[in-house]
């Protein structure tokens, strides 16, 4: 993320937990030790509420994965 130096702060109602990693599953946030932030492919996954912040890093990560999808659909760069 943007600023990754920088904590996020996330708001988790009935936060999901993650119990098992696929060997492509890249963990982008922790929380305690667990993940909560996560990315496989095309896939982004938040045990959280990215949305009821007024962090938009990973609100802004959702739209480079999305430019990145539309890019390879019509073959330019990746």
């Amino acid at each position: 993320l943007a600023d990754d130096d920088l904590p996020l702060h996330g708001v988790f109602i009935r936060a999901p937990r993650v119990r098992e990693l696929g060997p492509e599953v890249e963990v982008l946030g922790e929380r305690e030790g667990e993940p909560v932030l996560l990315r496989d492919g095309r896939l982004l996954l938040a045990a959280f509420h990215p949305e009821l912040t007024d962090d938009l890093r990973v609100h802004a990560l959702f739209l480079e994965m999305v430019e990145e999808a539309q890019r390879k659909e019509v073959g330019v760069g990746a």
